[in-house]
């Protein structure tokens, strides 16, 4: 197949880019079948950050086994995609919930609406889950 490796580096432009992409995770679920799920994401330094709930298939999972992977994918021709697997690490700190809240609600929802997401989603029950990267898969203009 033709695929064209993206530049190093390349990945990061194309998962923060505008307008934001979600992230489809895949996890695995306690008898071992797969879930998938679109999450809000952002990065910080060399993480990939997001918010799920700890009572969720998504947070259930990674608090048993913290290895994920996730997906974004530009769905218009020439195709495009960025697959990231790696470990993940959760933060229960009520300040580091609403920060990221906020942070990733302003990546999809406008800056505007940033402080109410924090508000709404910043909540006892939610983690923060920052993926510590192993392999990253960038692949650019994949039907050329």
């Amino acid at each position: 197949m033709g695929y064209t490796e993206a530049p190093d580096g390349w990945w990061r432009e194309f998962v923060l880019a505008t307008p934001a992409r979600t992230a489809k995770l895949a996890v695995t679920r306690k008898d071992g079948s797969p879930h998938v799920a679109p999450v809000w994401v952002d990065l910080d330094g060399p993480d990939v950050v997001f918010l799920t709930a700890r009572d969720t298939v998504k947070g259930k999972s990674i608090l048993r086994d913290g290895r994920v992977a996730l997906c974004f994918d530009d769905e218009q021709p020439p195709f495009s995609f960025v697959t990231i697997t790696g470990q993940a690490v959760v933060d229960e700190d009520p300040d580091q919930l609403k920060y990221w809240a906020g942070r990733t609600a302003a990546r999809y929802m406008g800056a505007d609406r940033a402080d109410e997401y924090a508000e709404r989603n910043g909540v006892p029950g939610e983690m923060v889950v920052r993926v510590k990267v192993d392999k990253v898969v960038a692949m650019k203009n994949v039907s050329d």
